[in-house]
């Protein structure tokens, strides 16, 4: 797989009927190493080395329904409470990070009320903080560490 532009980690990798797969330490099992799994895996695994956020607080592909279609946010992240903290979009490093990807990630957000979005390919990383009362999105330069 590509290398990205993030920190190196060691995945248990394996192989099944000519496809690799990648041990997802949160779900608990192997899943088919595709690109865009390999860039949510190595941002879960961001989020957890280097940001400190807890494993309990992350979910992967939760489900959500928007305008009755059922959607899946790639990484979703809650804070003590409960509440939506941030939602990561992870595409492919093949896939150009454009307008329609931070819009796809807008239309959750109307529904998740989440405080930072982030969308990455693996290579480029984009974080941004709502600004819910002017009904628009600050872009920083990295995401938050998490605060205990």
């Amino acid at each position: 797989m590509q290398k990205l532009n993030l920190p190196t980690y060691n995945f248990k990798l394996k192989s099944n009927q000519n496809k690799t797969l990648i041990f997802d330490k949160l779900r608990k099992k192997y899943l088919v190493l595709t690109p865009e799994e390999w860039v949510r895996q190595h941002f879960v695994q961001f989020l957890i080395d280097e940001k400190k956020y807890p494993t309990s607080l992350i979910a992967l592909e939760k489900q959500l329904t928007f305008n009755n279609l059922k959607k899946r946010s790639d990484i979703l992240i809650f804070d003590k409470k409960g509440n939506h903290e941030i939602i990561v979009e992870c595409k492919a490093p093949t896939i150009k990070i454009t307008q329609d990807t931070f819009d796809q990630i807008a239309r959750y957000n109307l529904k998740l009320k989440a405080k930072f979005l982030v969308v990455t390919n693996g290579l480029e990383h984009f974080y941004c903080k709502m600004d819910f009362k002017n009904k628009t999105y600050i872009f920083l330069k990295e995401i938050p560490n998490y605060k205990s």
